[in-house]
C-alpha cells in the first residue's frame, strides 16, 4: 500500500511520523510533497527510509491512498493539478473544507471526462497528533467498512480515533480540536493562581498539567463513570473543594465552557 502525504507543515508531518511508527506502513512506501525543502529534509533526518519530493505529482505517482495536508487556500489547485485514477482513496486534512467541496472541484476538473470513482475521507486530528495523544475525528463518504476500518488503523497512531458522520463533525470540533485550547487556558489560569499563592510557576504547572491528566485518566478507565460522580468523591461536606465548585459555578463556569463550545461551531 502506497501512501502520499501532500505537505509537510505541523500537520502533515505529524501524519508522517505517525504512519512511520504504525504497523500498517513500511516508511519506504511513504511519499510526502512540500514547496519548501527545509520540512521535508527535517522528516527525511527522522525517518531516512521515507521518499520526499517537491512535486506534488510525483508523489502521488501510484499512491493508493493520497493525504492533503496543505492550507485551505491551495487546495482548489493542489486538487486540479494531480492525476486521479479509479480506486483511490483520498484523505483531506483541510481544515474547514467539507468533503462535498472537494467533489465540487473535481467535477469541475473533470467536466467533459470520466469522473474517477475515489473514496473520499475527512479527517480533523488535534496538536496532540505531534505526540500520539491526539482525538482523531474521521468523517467518509463511498467508504465501505473495511476502508472506514483500514483508515481508523492507519490513524490510529496519532492517538484515539473516532468515525463522526460529516453533519456532526462541527460539534465534534469544538470539542476535540478547539477544546484543546480551551483545557491549555484552564490549565494557564490555574497555574497562575497557584504561582499568586507562592509555588513556583515550574511546581504549579507540573501539578496543575498531572491533575487535568489524572481526572481525564479517571473517565478514561472507567466508561460506567461520570463527571459528576468523581466531583461528589472530592466534595467532602464543609470542604474547599466544595467551595472553590460553588465559586466556579456562581462565575458562570460550567455555562462560560458550553457557550464557547457553541461559539466553535
Amino acid at each position: 500500500m502506497k501512501i502520499a502525504i501532500i505537505g509537510a507543515g505541523n500537520m502533515g508531518s505529524a501524519i508522517t511520523r505517525g504512519l512511520a511508527r504504525s504497523k500498517q506502513v513500511q516508511p519506504e512506501d511513504i511519499t510526502v510533497s512540500n514547496p519548501s525543502q527545509g520540512k521535508l529534509d527535517a522528516l527525511q533526518a527522522d525517518i531516512p527510509d521515507l521518499t520526499t519530493t517537491p512535486s506534488n505529482i510525483k508523489a502521488a505517482g501510484d499512491a493508493d491512498i493520497i493525504i492533503l495536508a496543505v492550507k485551505p487556500w491551495v487546495l482548489d489547485d493542489v486538487l486540479m493539478e494531480l492525476p486521479w485514477r479509479d480506486g483511490q482513496m483520498l484523505a483531506s486534512v483541510v481544515a474547514g473544507r467539507s468533503i462535498h467541496s472537494i467533489v465540487s472541484i473535481l467535477s469541475v476538473k473533470y467536466e467533459r471526462t470520466q469522473m474517477p470513482d475515489l473514496t473520499y475521507f475527512r479527517i480533523v486530528p488535534n496538536t496532540a497528533a505531534a505526540i500520539g495523544q491526539s482525538m482523531t475525528l474521521i468523517s467518509s463518504m463511498a467508504a465501505n467498512p473495511k476502508q472506514q476500518q483500514l483508515m481508523l488503523d492507519l490513524l490510529n497512531p496519532l492517538g484515539p480515533t473516532m468515525l463522526v458522520p460529516e453533519d456532526k463533525l462541527p460539534a465534534a470540533t469544538a470539542l476535540a480540536s478547539c477544546g484543546t485550547a480551551y483545557a491549555m487556558r484552564y490549565i494557564q489560569a490555574a497555574t497562575q493562581a497557584g504561582i499568586e499563592l507562592g509555588l513556583t510557576p515550574q511546581d504549579a504547572l507540573q501539578m496543575v498539567t498531572q491533575c487535568v491528566m489524572g481526572a481525564a485518566a479517571l473517565l478514561q478507565d472507567n466508561p460506567d463513570t461520570h463527571p459528576a460522580t468523581e466531583i461528589e468523591k472530592v466534595c467532602t461536606p464543609g470542604g474547599y473543594t466544595i467551595r472553590g465548585i460553588n465559586e466556579l459555578e456562581h462565575a458562570g463556569f460550567a455555562s462560560a465552557i458550553i457557550r464557547a463550545i457553541k461559539a466553535s461551531v
